[in-house]
């Protein structure tokens, strides 16, 4: 199938003068992305779970981009004081209205067996949605307020098939770490994304809240969580669709970066591969379940991570 917008890289606006936030950059689809953007002249804030991760990215993308603008730090969306220590660090080192760009891309993937972050939280739920929710609450009042500027969160197709469960957020009513809590925390991520468009639109901000999801990218993000433990059937369905249904990282980053630059992204818009099941393909407007159009969720969604995250966020 061929789409209409047919988006590449080439079609990334320039990004000269304008300063990026991206999570997760240091692989995957993440790191592509940041390629691309360090491609077209943004400055980039690249963040990762250590130094040494960020600074690897860093050098990578400099072999490519020599003389790309690119700062590192340290955060791990896993933990509640590391992100509210890294946005210390932005409000040190980057002051005011600073940022024209936030994609909350980082993520984990397929955790065996149900596991708690140092605040209590599981694991997928924390690193995948209620890390990056703070994160954007205290990281919002550095993005500029003008047209151009965008929140860009990273969902999945799989939440498609998920719900949202307030009695068992942090699977702690039904262990179903594996991949019922990475698709119940994908959903939450659409969720959010479209609630705080609607939060945006009623403020009546310039900022765009878009979103994507990569399809079947090929990338560590599978394995992120296993430790080497990957079911059988996990497996033997890996061996079947990778030949047919899988793309590399770089096409994976596609949908992000469409909904980050291209002026045809629309307010809410959510974007993804647009061939058979949306799991391979150029971006176009990806499916939006009817679990993540629900207003009485999203609102209760929404109150319950400020609970959780032991902050207000007011658009």
């Amino acid at each position: 199938m061929k789409s209409n917008l047919a988006f590449t890289p080439h079609d990334i606006p320039p990004q000269q003068g304008r300063r990026i936030l991206i999570t997760g950059a240091n692989s995957g689809i993440g790191y592509e992305a940041a390629l691309e953007l360090a491609r077209r002249g943004a400055e980039l804030l690249l963040p990762a779970r250590s130094l040494a991760k960020a600074d690897d990215a860093i050098a990578r993308i400099r072999r490519e981009v020599p003389h790309a603008r690119l700062t590192p730090a340290i955060l791990d969306l896993a933990s509640l004081a590391s992100v509210r220590s890294f946005a210390g660090f932005i409000s040190a080192n980057f002051p005011g209205q600073s940022l024209d760009l936030l994609i909350n891309n980082a993520g984990v993937m397929a955790v065996p067996q149900r596991e708690l972050t140092v605040d209590g939280f599981e694991r997928q739920f924390a690193t995948n949605y209620l890390g990056p929710f703070l994160l954007t609450a205290l990281v919002y009042p550095h993005l500029k307020p003008l047209p151009g500027t965008r929140i860009v969160t990273v969902s999945s197709g799989v939440a498609n098939q998920a719900k949202i469960e307030f009695d068992n957020l942090q699977s702690e009513r039904v262990d179903k770490a594996m991949f019922g809590a990475y698709s119940q925390s994908k959903l939450a991520d659409l969720i959010f994304q479209l609630e705080l468009q609607r939060r945006l639109t009623a403020a009546g901000s310039p900022i765009l809240s878009t979103g994507a999801h990569p399809g079947y990218a090929l990338t560590n993000l599978q394995t992120s969580g296993t430790a080497g433990v990957v079911p059988l059937s996990f497996r033997l369905v890996e061996m079947i669709l990778k030949p047919l249904a899988s793309q590399d990282a770089a096409h994976g980053a596609l949908p992000t970066l469409f909904a980050a630059t291209s002026p045809k992204a629309t307010p809410g818009g959510y974007y993804g591969p647009n061939g058979f099941g949306e799991l391979k393909g150029h971006p176009v407007p990806a499916r939006i379940a009817p679990a993540a159009r629900d207003l009485s969720v999203a609102r209760r969604l929404w109150t319950e991570s400020e609970r959780l995250a032991g902050i207000t966020f007011t658009v």
